[in-house]
């Protein structure tokens, strides 16, 4: 079957179904709103939340509440998770958290209201409630936000026949774990030892023979994104978490480090769009104006420096009028080549693939690679514009303006976000309307100036 008619007809489906679940709502039939949703997993029904209306939404949740399970809070987008949580039972939410790991339970809580918190804090065990309130008390975005605290631990000196009957024997265990974790008297982790390296050695092994090399460490206060890195930098796992004093205090897992890198994925494409770092579809219209009226003011007063370039060669444009007409060729060409390089620049600072000892070889790259490319464009607009207007030396002026403009863009693409990070600031941060911004008034101040001096 075709790719393209498969995704077509998967949407057809997804379609019908949605239809199908909200008349079952409209009609208040439990029963068959029950059978539709049983099949579906929690990361479906958490789209499905996401993808409704506000009203359908609370709707649904009034009829089908009691199904609603932890993992089904944990996939639900942050920006509709409070919403839920408020229109479910309190008993509903209790039960639903009491079945996460910590991590997750933190990953919830840290985006409600304190109220809110307060009232789940109170329906966990006390151990969780415990453990739900250390990791909260680590700052936000540090890895002890991420961390779980049921981790598997044995003694650095065990074989692997005491790590098999101190699993069997063990009343209750996290419900995945990749690592055993082997420690020191001290409680300090020395190595690692993977479920797959026990079950096929014999039992007489020692676990400290077969660790794993990719064993280490991160700090409880230690960004979530450095250790995002580490885990894909790596291909980690699982990684020990430690306090201050090198002790042992929780595990990070390769999915929670995963969505650290998907939402600063996500953080970073919205930030480039000039749309809010936080926006979603299921945000309201106030909600959606609010994130990005500001960019667009910002865009207002940027573009009014192309406006005063353009004012500066009132008579050059009026002396020429076909310059009106081709000029924002120039200007434009130069916006997409900007917004090429900044792709790529931003993209490569997040994954720490562009750094102080490499920037002026990437700078160096893309100025000759929009060397290239504006002599090639320049080439194609040069010729076009002299058979277009029956004049040579403009389509000369347009030639040079657009290697002029291809060389800013791509110097600005790569310098723009470099130098926002320096400055501590997100790379992603608003670098598209600077970007832009550049390219625009270098591409008319290079055109309409050339075109001055030399069609004057």
């Amino acid at each position: 079957m075709d790719e393209n008619l498969a995704v077509m007809d998967e949407d057809e489906v997804h379609a019908d179904r949605v239809a199908a679940i909200l008349d079952a709502v409209e009609g208040r039939d439990s029963l068959r709103l029950a059978s539709l949703m049983e099949p579906l997993h929690a990361a479906d029904i958490a789209d499905l939340l996401e993808q409704i209306a506000p009203a359908e939404r609370a709707a649904l949740l009034a009829l089908w509440s009691g199904e609603i399970d932890g993992e089904v809070l944990s996939e639900i987008d942050e920006a509709i998770r409070e919403e839920v949580i408020e229109a479910l039972p309190d008993e509903v939410v209790a039960e639903a958290m009491r079945e996460l790991d910590t991590d997750d339970v933190v990953d919830i809580l840290e985006d409600l209201e304190p109220e809110e918190q307060d009232k789940i804090l109170e329906a966990l065990e006390d151990a969780d409630r415990v453990a739900v309130e250390q990791a909260l008390a680590y700052p936000e975005g540090a890895a002890g936000r991420l961390m779980q605290r049921e981790v598997v631990v044995a003694p650095e000196h065990w074989t692997v026949g005491e790590a098999i009957d101190f699993l069997r024997g063990a009343d209750s265990l996290p419900d995945q774990f990749y690592h055993v974790i082997l420690t020191d008297p001290r409680m300090k982790p020395v190595g690692y030892v993977t479920l797959g390296r026990i079950l096929s050695s014999r039992r007489e092994v020692a676990l400290k023979a077969i660790t794993e090399d990719s064993f280490r460490t991160v700090e409880a206060t230690d960004p979530e994104g450095d250790v995002a890195y580490i885990f894909n930098q790596y291909h980690l796992i699982s990684c020990p978490v430690v306090d201050a004093n090198g002790r042992l205090v929780g595990v990070i897992t390769i999915d929670d480090a995963m969505n650290v890198l998907d939402e600063e994925h996500q953080e970073d494409m919205l930030l480039l769009a000039g749309v809010g770092e936080e926006s979603s579809i299921s945000d309201g219209p106030f909600e959606t104006v609010k994130q990005r009226l500001p960019w667009l003011v910002v865009n207002l007063f940027t573009a009014s420096l192309s406006a005063l370039v353009i004012s500066a060669f009132e008579g050059t444009i009026a002396a020429i009028v076909a310059l009106a007409a081709v000029m924002p060729i120039v200007s434009s060409t130069g916006g997409i080549a900007g917004t090429q390089s900044l792709a790529v620049a931003v993209r490569a600072l997040a994954t720490r693939d562009l750094t102080s000892a490499n920037a002026k070889r990437v700078v160096r790259r893309e100025v000759l690679a929009g060397v290239m490319n504006g002599v090639g464009l320049a080439l194609i607009l040069g010729v076009g514009g002299a058979l277009v207007y029956g004049e040579v030396w403009l389509g000369v002026v347009l030639g040079l303006a657009m290697i002029t403009n291809q060389i800013v863009a791509a110097m600005g693409g790569v310098l723009v976000p470099l130098t926002l990070e320096r400055a501590g600031l997100d790379p992603a941060l608003a670098s598209g309307t600077f970007v832009t911004t550049l390219t625009d008034v270098m591409g008319y101040l290079a055109f309409l100036g050339l075109a001055t001096v030399v069609l004057l």
